[in-house]
């Protein structure tokens, strides 16, 4: 298997984290572009539903191709896999900056998603290849650091682009940004050129593209160069110059793909070798249970359901689950290696990234809530600066985990940090109108977040240290699902928990005609007794959250078992 045994250099591992940082801050980038987004695609502010699919098609390409993708970086390296990813990242960040509707900007983001999902297990693996088991705790956890990072840059970073550009600006950078770092780690990969003829066609091929996708005024509209956008065939719509180029351009490159297969940019002669390798159906099953579970739970409206088409999508989950595992029983390549997760460290980093996922979410989500129904009443910056003091102490703990971890057995460094952030989490349900005005509240955010990033380290490197080398790609990307199902679970199950004491609360007030007959239109009393309804429902979720975080540090400390790494099979 190329690529999985040999060290990596330094600055390929660099330029693998820092494409983790941007792609885990594109997550997060929509928050305050989505209604931009909207609006540009042709869907008003009104149809807010229909932005689900813009948020669900990112998480489902993040989420439903990691299998797939953690296995190609076991069976073809780790650095293809990662330029790849990064290529799709930018191909879906031109899609959604040059989308004028829906659909295309549903489908540039699951492009997006699915190049930011899989650049998370090969830059774990790449560590793993780099570091001993022994040394890799503190560089794991600065990979983790950097991508919780994200959730702090990313809003920041949209911010600043919004500030002197329009929404599309930020996937323009995304798009230049992902060809700049593919490119990097494509040069600084030491003993591999790519074929300068294949990648002039390429880059001539992604050129025209991208100029018929933007159609940039000054070009489209010039007397001579607009004759670009002109199709030679009027009855053809896509017959313009600018497709033809990229037809013929493309062509060329595959065909010097398999002409002159050294260096080639594009592995064309291993693809039926790779598609026997990699268990197509497999992939496929995996793909169909897991994008089942991702939208049943993403399309879903908390308020009134805990997933979406319920009757439909959790059957075919289900369905394509059994199947999965009866056919990787089976098949001699799996596309995910069962075998390899016996071990309990294996397994159990699972079900902890699993309870870490669902805590995390109640607090990304809960805190803010908070936020606006106490001290910052309306104000969606207020709140989000409040949710800030949680997440800057993440990427903190996330170092600060991986440096313990040299020194201290992995198990209890996780266990210590979900403590910490269940503790925290016990005291959030205590919180009362004011409670966010005192510096005590400051503390139990940074605390929370500090456990949070705890945890990260050590689960990776417990994970990667029980298995195999050949399977690292594969053991991370289920990692990064476990956590990614945790959190599309915890939040509708936790919602719908709170939403359903709320519920009770407010039919156990009665109507302000009951409490206030001589001036219902303002009664003290049951607005007073709304406000208190309303942090029951919060607090319900934080003690949820804090269930959680506790469950997460029980099997850490019991399931994070190390042992030697087997050896290869």
């Amino acid at each position: 298997m190329p690529g999985v045994r040999e060290r990596p250099g330094l600055t390929v591992v660099v330029l693998a984290t820092l494409a983790v940082l941007v792609t885990a801050a594109d997550t997060y980038v929509v928050v305050l572009a989505l209604p931009d987004i909207l609006t540009g695609v042709g869907v008003g502010l009104d149809e807010l539903q229909r932005a689900t699919p813009i948020i669900g098609g990112f998480l489902l390409g993040y989420t439903a191709t990691l299998p797939l993708l953690g296995r190609l970086a076991d069976l073809r390296g780790r650095v293809p896999v990662l330029v790849g990813c990064l290529l799709l990242f930018a191909l879906g960040s031109l899609l959604t900056a040059t989308a004028h509707g829906l659909g295309p900007a549903v489908l540039g983001r699951g492009l997006q998603g699915v190049g930011a999902g899989g650049l998370v297990p090969a830059t774990l693996a790449l560590v793993a290849d780099r570091w001993p088991p022994e040394r890799r705790s503190l560089p794991l956890g600065v990979v983790g650091a950097v991508q919780e990072a994200g959730a702090v840059l990313g809003p920041l970073a949209g911010a600043a682009v919004l500030a002197v550009a329009d929404w599309r600006a930020i996937f323009w950078l995304n798009l230049l940004l992902g060809l700049g770092l593919a490119g990097g780690v494509l040069f600084s990969t030491q003993g591999r050129r790519p074929d300068p003829v294949g990648l002039l066609l390429a880059a001539l091929t992604g050129l025209a593209v991208g100029l018929q996708l933007a159609a940039p005024v000054a070009l489209a509209e010039d007397v001579t160069l607009g004759l670009l956008y002109v199709p030679v065939a009027p009855a053809l719509a896509l017959s313009t110059p600018l497709v033809l180029i990229a037809v013929v351009a493309g062509a060329g490159f595959v065909a010097r793909s398999l002409i002159a297969p050294v260096g080639a940019l594009l592995p064309l002669r291993g693809l039926p070798r790779l598609a026997r390798e990699v268990d197509v159906l497999g992939s496929a099953l995996a793909v169909v249970a897991l994008g089942s579970v991702v939208w049943a739970f993403a399309a879903a409206d908390p308020a009134t359901q805990i997933v979406a088409h319920g009757p439909v999508l959790l059957p075919l989950a289900l369905a394509a689950a059994v199947a999965f595992v009866l056919h990787e029983r089976r098949t001699p390549e799996p596309v995910l290696p069962l075998r390899a997760l016996r071990p309990v460290g294996a397994w159990g980093a699972l079900v902890v990234n699993l309870l870490v996922g669902v805590a995390l979410v109640a607090a990304l989500v809960d805190i803010p809530l908070f936020a606006r129904s106490t001290t910052t009443p309306g104000d969606q910056l207020g709140a989000a600066l409040v949710l800030l003091r949680l997440l800057v102490a993440v990427p903190v703990g996330a170092v600060a985990g991986g440096w313990l971890c040299r020194t201290v057995a992995p198990r209890l460094v996780a266990a210590g940090g979900m403590t910490l952030t269940a503790v925290a989490f016990v005291v959030m349900t205590t919180w009362d109108v004011r409670s966010l005005d005192g510096a005590a509240s400051f503390v139990v955010l940074l605390a929370a977040g500090f456990g949070f990033g705890l945890v990260i380290a050590p689960v990776n490197a417990v994970l990667l240290g029980v298995t195999g080398a050949e399977v690292h790609g594969s053991a991370s990307a289920l990692a990064v699902v476990a956590r990614t199902v945790g959190m599309l679970s915890g939040l509708s199950l936790l919602t719908a928990v709170a939403l359903r004491r709320f519920t009770a609360e407010i039919d156990a007030i009665g109507t302000p005609f009951a409490l206030c007959p001589e001036r219902p239109a303002a009664c003290p009393a049951y607005e007073a007794a709304t406000e208190a309804a309303i942090l029951t429902q919060l607090h319900t979720v934080f003690a949820g959250a804090a269930i959680a975080a506790g469950l997460a540090a029980v099997a850490a400390l019991f399931l994070l078992r190390e042992v030697s790494t087997p050896a290869p099979s």
